[in-house]
């Protein structure tokens, strides 16, 4: 698939684009890149939507840029200014998963206008997500969150034995008869390029060290914890852990809210059971 070029908040972004029609915008996670909505992007074109999967800032070949931010108000900026810069003015539908995830929420709280429906899935909002922390089966379930905040080990540990520590999280957050191998070996390949891995890990040191958040957009990060007013359809796989935070989360929500469970997934759900997740966002889009 071609990629494309944008600039949008001072860094040039790449994304693939597929389709004619209304935008919907798919951000991924970690350990992921964009190709991970592979198995939606076609039938989201076919259904008469233009899509867009950028890959996110520090994700090769997206730009790396040199001492610069990756708390999460840089991230919700980065991907307004996306926005801004393909839809022509229209709000657009917003999908992520993972950090996609955690970006979505942000951006609805802080600029509704944008986006017209939503969808994030396997990461609960982060009001939740903060009463997880003193959690012990939440803090179990989230250990790279504490391993990551160590300095260059978590690098040598992830690139040894061929990423098998990659292999792992995979294993670890998706049911057993999951395979993904060639997809996997993408996302190791995208890692191993220079710069990636320290800027991937950056979005987790930022998280519990308010020093490395951009003092300049304190203003976002007040919008951000507004409650949400556009349109949101949340899924979750059934086997995820991360699902019984997200049971209880409409209170976040003061428009039309739904939550559903995935049979027979875990945390990445458009992966493992993809017909199901696509014929749900659709589902959601249209209404």
């Amino acid at each position: 698939m071609t990629i494309k070029y944008i600039d949008a908040n001072g860094i040039k972004f790449a994304y693939h684009e597929e389709g004619q029609g209304p935008l919907v915008v798919l951000l991924h996670g970690f350990p992921d890149i964009a190709s991970t909505w592979s198995h939606q992007v076609p039938t989201l074109a076919t259904q008469g939507y233009r899509v867009v999967t950028p890959y996110l800032r520090g994700y090769a070949p997206t730009e790396i840029p040199k001492d610069g931010f990756y708390d999460k108000a840089t991230l919700v900026e980065d991907i307004t200014a996306l926005i801004k810069g393909l839809s022509g003015g229209e709000p657009v539908y917003l999908v992520g998963q993972d950090w996609g995830a955690i970006i979505v929420y942000a951006v609805l709280a802080a600029y509704p206008e944008l986006i017209a429906r939503a969808v994030v899935m396997a990461v609960p909002h982060p009001g939740q997500v903060t009463e997880s922390l003193v959690n012990p089966k939440h803090i179990h379930r989230s250990f790279h969150w504490w391993f990551f905040q160590l300095a260059d080990l978590p690098e040598k540990a992830i690139l040894a034995n061929n990423q098998a520590f990659i292999d792992y999280l995979w294993a670890y957050w998706t049911i057993p008869s999951h395979r993904d191998e060639q997809h996997i070996q993408a996302v190791k390949e995208t890692l191993q390029k220079s710069g990636v891995l320290p800027a991937t890990l950056a979005y987790y040191r930022a998280m519990f060290d308010p020093t490395k958040a951009d003092p300049n957009l304190a203003a976002v990060r007040e919008k951000m914890a507004r409650p949400i007013e556009v349109p949101t359809l949340a899924l979750c796989g059934r086997e995820d852990l991360r699902a019984e935070l997200m049971l209880e989360q409409s209170q976040y929500f003061t428009n039309e809210y739904e939550f559903q469970l995935i049979d027979n997934a875990g945390h990445f759900l458009h992966r493992e059971q993809p017909e199901v997740v696509t014929k749900l966002i659709i589902d959601w889009l249209r209404k």
